[in-house]
């Protein structure tokens, strides 16, 4: 790693440790709200036990700093000491100076927005900030099928459930669950982009046509893929086209107006590098 990289990686946690620290000291906190993890096991604590947010938080994540470290080195885990650390420190500061907002779907909403952008941050760093990551980041490597969001997703679910339990309100595990949804959903938004494209795959015995169509009405590239059918056993032309969302009704309105009997298939496309896009 250069000294560029090392740098820019350490102003990504700062910044998302900062954004995620303030959602949940100034949000969610003070509503009795849980983000999930040892967030959500720390907020317990924070109203039965007086202690701190952070400091549980800190203290939850030790014994899995010493297991990342046996199975991972140094190497992944300092940084994630670092994020922990700040992240931690920060809530309990934050929620020194914090500004109470009563109603409980804003917080969850501008807290739910503010700790996930954060968390991305932190993420697009190449670490995490302990808890529930650092868990399915030690799981997976002892086995690398496991799937990382379904261990994240299964420790959320039960500490929700924990906090509905211990505060006995209905509306805590509700909008807790908003907050939940909108930290994953902002977790894509700043790793994808707010420009999010599709790929449309149309099979047509009349491909020439649609393919001159969109390259020329539509200005937009396209690219023919050999394939076969397997009951026709006939060789077949599709048409692959990444485009804007906004450009795909037209396409499939040229399409079908060219052949009704197209096939069409309209899927995500995840990251799109190259002349047009990124």
């Amino acid at each position: 790693m250069n000294i560029f990289s090392f740098f820019y990686e350490i102003i990504l946690i700062i910044m998302g440790c900062l954004l995620a620290s303030f959602g949940t000291a100034n949000f969610l906190l003070p509503n009795q709200l849980s983000s999930g993890g040892f967030a959500g096991i720390a907020t317990i604590f924070y109203y039965f036990f007086n202690i701190q947010m952070g400091t549980t938080i800190m203290v939850l994540n030790i014994p899995l700093f010493i297991w990342g470290y046996l199975k991972m080195g140094w190497k992944f885990i300092l940084k994630t000491i670092f994020a922990t650390f700040l992240y931690s420190g920060l809530i309990d500061i934050f929620a020194n100076f914090s500004f109470f907002v009563s109603d409980r779907l804003l917080s969850s909403i501008y807290g739910g927005v503010l700790i996930g952008s954060g968390l991305a941050l932190v993420l697009k760093a190449n670490t995490s900030t302990g808890g529930t990551d650092l868990i399915a980041y030690i799981a997976q490597n002892y086995n690398v099928h496991i799937k990382m969001s379904n261990i994240i997703m299964i420790i959320d679910i039960l500490v929700v459930f924990t906090n509905l339990i211990v505060f006995r309100e209905l509306e805590i595990g509700l909008y807790s669950a908003i907050a939940i949804f909108l930290i994953g959903k902002m977790i894509d938004v700043v790793f994808e982009g707010i420009n999010f494209c599709k790929i449309i795959y149309i099979i047509s015995d009349s491909y020439d046509d649609i393919m001159k169509v969109i390259n020329l009405e539509m200005r937009r590239g396209a690219t023919g893929l050999y394939g076969k059918g397997s009951f026709s056993q006939k060789d077949k032309m599709i048409i692959m086209c990444v485009s804007k969302r906004r450009d795909i009704e037209k396409i499939k309105t040229i399409s079908k107006k060219i052949d009704s009997k197209s096939f069409i298939i309209v899927t995500d496309a995840r990251e799109v590098y190259g002349l047009g896009f990124k």
